[in-house]
C-alpha cells in the first residue's frame, strides 16, 4: 500500500512539473512559409503565444539583424492591430540589382487595437523579407512582447552554438541552401541556353532565308534564258516565212 501511494505520489510530482515547464518553454519564435533560401525571397511568420493567466499581449515589436539588413520588408495586415515599420539609414549602402539602397527596416512594431492575445491563445504575424543573405546560415531577430499590465519580456537571448537554450531566446530564421530560381547561378545558365538556342534558330532562320532567295534567282534565271530562246526562235521564223513569200 506504501508503495502504491508513493508511487502515486511520484506520478503527481511529475505531471505539476511538466505543466510548469510547458508555459515556460514557450516564447516568440520565426518559421517561414516553405523554404528560406540564400540570396532569395520568404514570407515568415513571428509566431506569439500569451504566456501570462492575468494579462494579454498588446504589442510585439521585432527588431531586425543589423549585421545583414533586409532591403524589401513588407508586413501582412493582421485584424486588430496596427503595423508601424520603422527604417534606419545604412552604414554601409546594400546593392540590390545593380541598385543602391541606403536605408533599410530596422524594426516593426504590431500594437493592438483591442484586446490583443488572450490567456491560452497565440497570434502570427506573418511578413514578406528579402533579399535574404547568401553568407549565413540564420538571421536572429530580437523581440519584446509587452503584456496589458505593463510587463516587457525581452526575447533577445542568442543561443549559444551546441548549449542549451537560452532562458529568453531570440526568434532565429534557418537559411536553406540558395534555389534554382532567377536569383541563383542555375538561371544564369538557363538563360545562356535560351541564348544559344535563340542564336541556333536565327542561324537555321537565315540559311533558310537564304537558300529560299537562291532557289529564287536561279528559277528567275532560268526563266529568262528560256524567254531569250523563244524570243530568237520566233525572229528566226518570222525571217525564214517572210523569204519564202517572196519566192
Amino acid at each position: 500500500m506504501n508503495v502504491s501511494r508513493i508511487a502515486i505520489a511520484g506520478g503527481v510530482a511529475a505531471s505539476a512539473v511538466v505543466l510548469l515547464a510547458g508555459p515556460a518553454s514557450a516564447h516568440v519564435s520565426v518559421q517561414p512559409q516553405g523554404p528560406a533560401a540564400k540570396g532569395g525571397y520568404a514570407t515568415v511568420n513571428f509566431k506569439v503565444p500569451n504566456e501570462r493567466d492575468d494579462a494579454s499581449t498588446v504589442k510585439l515589436e521585432v527588431n531586425f539583424p543589423t549585421d545583414h539588413p533586409l532591403a524589401s520588408v513588407s508586413p501582412q495586415p493582421v485584424a486588430g492591430w496596427k503595423i508601424d515599420v520603422t527604417k534606419s539609414k545604412l552604414a554601409k549602402p546594400l546593392d540590390v540589382h545593380g541598385k543602391k539602397i541606403n536605408e533599410a527596416v530596422s524594426k516593426v512594431t504590431w500594437t493592438a487595437e483591442g484586446d490583443g492575445i488572450k490567456a491560452g491563445f497565440f497570434q502570427q504575424f506573418p511578413l514578406s523579407v528579402g533579399q535574404l543573405p547568401e553568407d549565413a546560415d540564420q538571421l536572429v531577430f530580437k523581440a519584446l512582447q509587452t503584456y496589458s499590465n505593463k510587463e516587457v519580456v525581452r526575447w533577445i537571448e542568442e543561443p549559444a552554438e551546441g548549449g542549451e537554450e537560452p532562458a529568453n531566446p531570440a526568434p532565429v530564421l534557418a537559411l536553406t541552401a540558395p534555389a534554382e530560381d532567377a536569383h541563383g547561378a542555375a538561371a544564369d545558365d538557363k538563360a545562356d541556353d535560351k541564348a544559344d538556342h535563340a542564336e541556333k534558330a536565327g542561324k537555321a532562320t537565315a540559311a533558310t532565308e537564304s537558300a529560299s532567295s537562291s532557289n529564287s534567282d536561279s528559277t528567275a534565271r532560268a526563266l529568262g534564258i528560256v524567254g531569250i530562246v523563244v524570243g530568237v526562235a520566233g525572229v528566226a521564223f518570222g525571217l525564214l516565212a517572210g523569204r519564202r513569200r517572196s519566192a
